[in-house]
């Protein structure tokens, strides 16, 4: 790379001096033209013959051949001088990542949204470490519990109950984005003219919790704008490994790595981790929420998704806080699936024929 631009410095130099010794040639020829005796000729070409002055286009390409020359010298100096730097090689390790990224993209079985609400605006500090989409160990449920990150704070679902009570704890909506919004929070109800989601500008605000300890309330999601996260964003490249472990060690301090399971919230509303009602959701939602297909499958797996090894098999209190206390998970009713205008994929409910008439 630095030999080229090297040899290109030296062609542009020897072609600037060409230039330079082509001019001066012609201005001495039309200086001799002017001192041969004879009749006066205006032809440019003419070797012989008085001119008195020259034309005054003569002097305006005069001005722009020694304006070129000016203009081709500065820029040969300049390069050779440094101008032309050597631009370094991206780092092979951004390349791999660029390679993995579409990787992970092209696995997705839906396209991916161009602009994606979890990326915009303030995020929480766990997003530093463990990306927008936290869940990648098990790629059969990971798509299932990433999609709970758009509604449910991390500490929502991963806050260790032995360290904060959930006796002590409040879950509310937060918009922790810094962007403005007006509309209710994503997912409160349904558009009954379509039976999707009513459309709102706020698809930011997530159900957070808070704990009340001592009389004094505490949010335990570590946000971009909490003291404590400024002061990590603005010093971690200047950390030791041993002090990103003692940070990191301080901000897991009440984080437990085994989240609620599905039950804990999808469960009959009496009996769900999620006040529903009180955070503003509506009956229909509610009962969507609470009456989902996957958590009687997920129940099935129960074992094999969380082995006991995390578990402390003799408290069963625990095992109540992670798993909930439902036997068996709720089934929606008829009525419900025949005012649900998605429920035509199920082909179980038919409108009801009138009885024949009887003569």
């Amino acid at each position: 790379m630095h030999h080229t631009v090297e040899l290109d410095s030296t062609f542009i130099a020897l072609a600037v001096v060409m230039l330079l010794l082509f001019a001066i040639a012609v201005l001495i020829i039309i200086d001799h033209k002017a001192r041969i005796p004879g009749e006066i000729r205006r032809d440019l070409f003419s070797i012989s013959g008085l001119r008195r002055n020259h034309p005054v286009w003569a002097w305006m390409v005069s001005f722009l051949l020694w304006t070129i020359i000016a203009v081709l010298l500065v820029s040969s100096v300049y390069s050779m001088i440094g101008g032309h730097e050597e631009k370094p090689e991206a780092p092979k390790l951004l390349a791999k990542l660029d390679i993995e990224r579409q990787k992970e993209r092209i696995k997705h079985f839906h396209n991916l949204p161009k602009v994606d609400p979890l990326t915009l605006g303030k995020r929480p500090i766990c997003y530093t470490c463990h990306s927008e989409y936290p869940h990648a160990k098990k790629p059969m449920i990971r798509t299932l519990l990433n999609m709970h990150t758009q509604f449910v704070g991390c500490m929502t679902c991963h806050t260790d109950d032995r360290k904060v009570p959930e006796s002590t704890m409040t879950l509310r909506w937060l918009n922790y984005s810094g962007i403005d919004v007006k509309g209710k929070p994503y997912g409160l109800d349904v558009d009954p003219a379509t039976g999707f989601l009513q459309e709102t500008d706020d698809y930011y605000s997530k159900i957070v919790a808070y704990t009340n300890l001592n009389g004094r309330e505490a949010l335990l999601e570590i946000t971009e704008d909490a003291p404590e996260a400024q002061e990590f964003i603005k010093l971690r490249s200047q950390l030791s490994d041993q002090d990103m472990g003692s940070i990191k060690k301080a901000f897991h301090s009440q984080v437990n790595p085994v989240g609620r399971f599905c039950t804990r919230c999808h469960a009959v509303e009496k009996d769900s981790y999620i006040p529903f009602r009180a955070l503003g959701f509506s009956d229909k939602r509610i009962a969507a929420l609470t009456n989902v297909n996957i958590v009687g499958i997920t129940q099935k797996y129960k074992e094999f998704y969380i082995p006991t090894i995390f578990l402390d098999d003799a408290s069963k209190s625990r095992q109540g806080v992670l798993f909930g206390t439902s036997e068996k998970a709720p089934e929606p009713s008829a009525e419900e699936m025949k005012r649900d205008p998605r429920s035509w994929w199920r082909n179980s409910f038919d409108t009801p024929s009138k009885p024949a008439a009887t003569p």
